[in-house]
């Protein structure tokens, strides 16, 4: 065996051990059942988040499934989180890199004298000197350093892939749940509109009563207050859906100066009373990969400190030629080369090595903690939503039997009106009550819409059945 081969040899038996603790993955606590809703639970296993999964399609509104389309296209959160994951790609790409030599090329020319020379020889010329070469280098990783390094570099593309796929969820979920939100203004537009309409005729007839001289002044004045006042509501609503308006314009990527929405004034979807939610939900939660797999890139940094504690074992090698006449440059004789291994080794560095060794364990411990309580925040989210959906259902039936029993006791209070039984005072207080419950019925249908999104987006996008229209 000649000799280069003696010195390759051992240095690549040698890359072979990879100093370090192996992941396992942080044990978390999770309960069997929600307390908000049935069903049987297994223990959190995070893997790819489902990233196709149009949940918001369950509503049946295809106008918002319209601009849920735009979002992934134009939406300038999600452009920069996919530049971060490109980000992390390239460095993973740049840590492989250290598995493989590193080779450099070199051309040199230079024209010296020394003043020793030229004082001994009278007029010596100078001296040229011309150089072609490449030099190779190359870590053996021993320790396994490297390759703790890329492992933890790959950990953290996939943390960064799972963070994609959160900003993605909480676009979606954002413009959905604004865009509810302007249904919701819609709605109220509406609903006050025709208040407006009614309580200008109701201005007109108490108007002809005074001129009667069945009705007194007092009860104009009380008319003309209600219908100025509802006016001045349907202004502020319309105020808020020009906001949300411009919120989707902003989602989806546009200027609002060239965005618009038609209103709707139609009854708004009704979320369900309860969800069967499917047991991998942790599994399918963006943020729980992440944070379970910047675990794993903090576990395999703890390794890479560890190794770096250890001799660094190299080979170097270099060729080329060198000679004083450019023309004879690339002969044979002009030709070199070297190849040998290199040791080092910090003999004496205060401690900064073992330092680092303990920053590194106490960011993993960090990142164990931050993923159990990202785990526990996420079963929060889900059952706060739960109970919001179920409540705020139960709520909205009682409202609605509000709404209907308002109406009723404007009606027989401006049937007493007209008949002269009763001040105009009782028709103002029926009518606002009125009002105010259709209001707060309209209010808790968006809410409820909302607690849907929110619940969907907890799930990690998506819901257990299709959402009944509402009849109301």
């Amino acid at each position: 065996m000649n000799s280069p081969l003696r010195v390759v040899l051992p240095c690549l038996f040698l890359a072979a051990c990879t100093v370090g603790p192996d992941y396992v993955r942080p044990t978390v606590e999770t309960p069997a059942a929600f307390k908000e809703a049935a069903g049987e639970w297994r223990p959190a296993s995070p893997q790819d988040p489902v990233s196709g999964d149009a949940w918001w399609t369950v509503f049946g509104d295809p106008v918002l499934d319209g601009l849920q389309a735009k979002v992934d296209i134009s939406n300038q959160n999600l452009r920069a989180a996919e530049a971060q994951y490109r980000q992390a790609r390239a460095l993973a790409d740049s840590a492989r890199s250290s598995w493989f030599p590193t080779i450099n090329g070199t051309f040199g020319a230079t024209r010296s004298a020394s003043a020793a020379s030229t004082a001994s020889a009278g007029n010596a010329p100078p001296v040229n000197s011309f150089s072609l070469g490449a030099t190779a280098s190359w870590e053996a990783d021993v320790w396994g350093r490297i390759a703790r390094n890329v492992e933890a570099a790959d950990e953290r593309v996939q943390a960064s892939e799972a963070d994609l796929a959160a900003a993605r969820l909480s676009a979606h979920a954002t413009l959905a749940q604004t865009y509810f939100q302007l249904r919701a203004a819609d709605r109220q537009k509406a609903l006050l509109d025709a208040a407006v309409a009614a309580y200008e005729r109701s201005l007109e007839l108490t108007r002809n009563r005074y001129a009667a001289g069945v009705a007194t002044k007092a009860d104009v004045a009380q008319a003309d207050s209600q219908l100025r006042s509802t006016r001045a509501s349907a202004l502020d609503a319309g105020l808020s859906r020009s906001q949300y308006e411009h919120a989707i314009a902003v989602l989806i990527g546009q200027a609002p100066s060239g965005f618009a929405l038609p209103p709707v004034a139609g009854p708004l979807a009704a979320a369900p009373v309860t969800l069967t939610l499917p047991s991998t939900l942790l599994e399918r939660r963006p943020d729980i990969a992440a944070a379970e797999r910047r675990v794993a890139a903090a576990n395999a940094a703890v390794g890479a400190a560890q190794a770096a504690r250890f001799p660094v074992l190299g080979l170097s090698a270099s060729t080329g030629f060198r000679r004083s006449q450019i023309e004879d440059l690339l002969t044979v004789p002009s030709r070199y080369w070297s190849l040998g291994p290199t040791l080092a080794a910090t003999l004496f560095d205060a401690g900064a090595k073992k330092a680092a060794v303990g920053q590194a364990v106490g960011v993993w411990e960090q990142a164990v903690a931050t993923y159990r309580q990202t785990v526990l925040a996420a079963f929060q989210e889900v059952e706060d939503n739960l109970a919001a959906v179920r409540v705020l259902e139960e709520a909205g039936v009682e409202q609605a039997a509000a709404v209907s029993a308002a109406a009723e006791a404007e009606a027989i209070a401006l049937n007493q009106y007209r008949a002269g039984a009763v001040s105009y005072l009782n028709v103002v207080t029926a009518q606002a009550t009125h009002l105010s419950a259709q209001r707060s019925a309209s209010d808790l249908a968006a809410r409820r819409l909302v607690a849907a999104v929110l619940l969907a987006k907890n799930a990690g996008g998506g819901l257990g059945g299709k959402l009944p229209p509402d009849t109301r």
